[in-house]
């Protein structure tokens, strides 16, 4: 099964307005990535962010495709416990990997010894935030969320368009989409990989019957 996995990576730098996130708007700044020529069935993908900013807690977003959304990031931080944490983090920016293979999730990454670059962005891998709630709901909200995961988008088809959605929802400065990158894993889909082994095993079957048959009918000619 491993020797039929593919990977790749769309990276995108380049966007209206220098990828400048409205401030203080829900509605947003969106980017598509459309992925072709992948094998037909996703078993893993992850999303590099990087986004220059001011304050992470205001920082609203998802990727779409399918029919399911994961969010990325919903309002670092945000809980309602704790004395400042309506607020969420006031960190730089993000510089990071969202991986289901991240040991922590990166809405509390603050507790957490997280490592920032010399622009002060968040760095290293975490898992997305995964919060599908509502990001203007009341900080106690974020505690007790359920969380959706990229395993969402598994067994489908990766080929087609993918939406990036970001929005800060409190003015104050503007952030700023410098890169994304949305890497793929893909592998055939099962049914064809089963009747592959199938017809391997058939091929075997039939092979070693036709041998067994020469066998012994050589056993049954007469000694000179």
């Amino acid at each position: 099964m491993m020797a039929w996995t593919a990977q790749g990576g769309i990276i995108y730098s380049s966007f209206a307005d220098s990828g400048a996130i409205p401030d203080g708007n829900a509605s947003g700044f969106a980017n598509t990535a459309t992925a072709s020529g992948f094998l037909p069935t996703i078993s893993d993908i992850s999303v590099k962010l990087n986004i220059a900013g001011s304050y992470n807690g205001d920082l609203y977003a998802y990727l779409s495709y399918g029919g399911a959304l994961v969010p990325l990031l919903n309002r670092v931080g945000v809980t309602g416990t704790g004395a400042g944490d309506a607020s969420g983090c006031g960190d730089s920016g993000f510089n990071v990997t969202l991986s289901s293979a991240g040991a922590q999730d990166v809405h509390f990454y603050g507790n957490n010894s997280p490592s920032y670059n010399g622009s002060g962005q968040l760095t290293g891998t975490w898992q997305p935030d995964g919060r599908a709630i509502d990001p203007l709901g009341s900080p106690g909200s974020f505690d007790s969320a359920s969380r959706v995961s990229f395993g969402s988008f598994n067994d489908m088809n990766p080929n087609g368009t993918w939406t990036l959605f970001i929005a800060d929802l409190s003015g104050g400065a503007q952030s700023q989409l410098v890169s994304w990158e949305l890497d793929i894993t893909a592998v055939p889909e099962p049914v064809n990989v089963a009747l592959g082994v199938f017809g391997g095993i058939f091929a075997l079957g039939s092979l070693c019957r036709s041998r067994w048959g020469r066998r012994l009918f050589r056993q049954g000619l007469p000694s000179a």
